[in-house]
């Protein structure tokens, strides 16, 4: 593909903006990270400062820059064809979908496949070997479920969602158009409910079930819970890292990001535009609002208004965190000021 070609690709998406080189229209192969980039590749930049050194020594076809002039005449010194964008890494993204699509079964329904029927199947759907769809499924045009996809009684799947292999989809669940659930994702599983009794725990059924709006994307191994009544809702286009755990009843907005390891327990509300970094844990029925960015391994035990930032354990506003934790190398030798200082009144006194 011609580096022209991918320049009005990414002026499609990033507007009149976006100015590419004159003289040379390299063929680009293939897109790849800076470091890594070998002749006829497209690479990236997202701004000056010690990395646009690679701009001198990278073998890459092309590059894509910000709208930054000091990259752009490195880049004109190499005679480098180069493409400049508002945002580079979109572009970079952009770029890599044209050259690779994710691997998805061909149209057909393996031999090994259990189906119920009463199960409704759309057109043109995959279905891989050794999966089951039981009573009551219902799963629009073009879905595709690899190898070893359960799923449980009354579950709906929206046109074009994919469900990657050795999935679980519980009874009930409604996922919609456009989703990705990777592999090893559990979608509705009972929640964590018991009662205390006398004699130890009451069990409470899970007796709800899980909504995915369309646009949601699941990773590897992660799980999302039924609540005992009601639903547990992910929002249109929201993203879920692997390894995460979404407790019952939880309630989370549209566009929100949750990275690796997260927790969060039952009953927690989140907003729209969420973004939670990896390990962070959020504690029951807790509400984070619209916007607000959850920095690593936070702690969040109670509410946190729209807009904000916050950090560390409990979760505090992030410019207080950063200056209370200077102060954590300190602690010994503060402490023992404070004591002899102390000591001094007593003796005063």
């Amino acid at each position: 593909m011609k580096l022209s070609e991918l320049a009005d690709i990414f002026a499609a998406y990033q507007g009149d903006r976006c100015r590419r080189s004159t003289g040379p229209d390299p063929e680009i192969v293939q897109p790849m990270a800076l470091e890594e980039a070998q002749s006829g590749a497209l690479t990236y930049l997202t701004q000056a400062g010690t990395i646009s050194a690679w701009i001198e020594k990278t073998p890459a076809a092309a590059l894509i820059l910000p709208l930054n002039d000091e990259l752009i005449g490195r880049a004109e010194a190499r005679s480098l064809p180069w493409v400049a964008v508002p945002d580079p890494r979109l572009a970079f993204a952009q770029a890599i979908a044209a050259f690779y699509q994710p691997y998805r079964l061909p149209p057909q329904i393996h031999p090994t496949a259990v189906i119920d029927p009463s199960a409704q199947l759309g057109k043109d759907i995959s279905i891989g070997a050794h999966v089951v769809i039981p009573e009551g499924c219902r799963l629009g045009n073009q879905v595709c479920l690899h190898p070893g996809v359960v799923l449980y009684p009354g579950v709906s799947l929206g046109d074009r969602t994919v469900i990657h292999a050795n999935c679980t989809i519980h009874e009930r669940s409604q996922i919609g158009a456009d989703c990705v659930i990777q592999c090893g994702a559990v979608i509705g599983g009972e929640g964590f409910g018991f009662v205390p009794v006398r004699e130890g725990w009451f069990k409470m059924h899970q007796s709800g079930y899980v909504i995915l709006e369309d646009g949601v994307e699941i990773g590897c191994n992660s799980t999302v819970d039924r609540p005992a009544v009601g639903t547990t809702r992910i929002g249109r286009n929201t993203k879920i890292d692997n390894l995460v755990q979404v407790g019952h009843d939880v309630h989370i907005g549209e566009n929100c990001a949750v990275a690796a390891h997260v927790g969060l327990a039952g009953g927690v509300r989140l907003g729209r535009r969420v973004i939670l970094a990896g390990q962070v844990g959020v504690s029951n029925r807790v509400t984070i609002g619209d916007g607000v960015t959850v920095t690593s391994k936070a702690g969040v035990h109670a509410d946190v208004g729209p807009g904000e930032t916050v950090s560390g354990f409990p979760a505090i506003p992030h410019r207080l965190w950063l200056r209370a934790s200077t102060l954590f190398g300190r602690l010994p030798e503060l402490n023992k000021a404070i004591r002899q200082l102390e000591q001094g009144r007593s003796s005063d006194t």
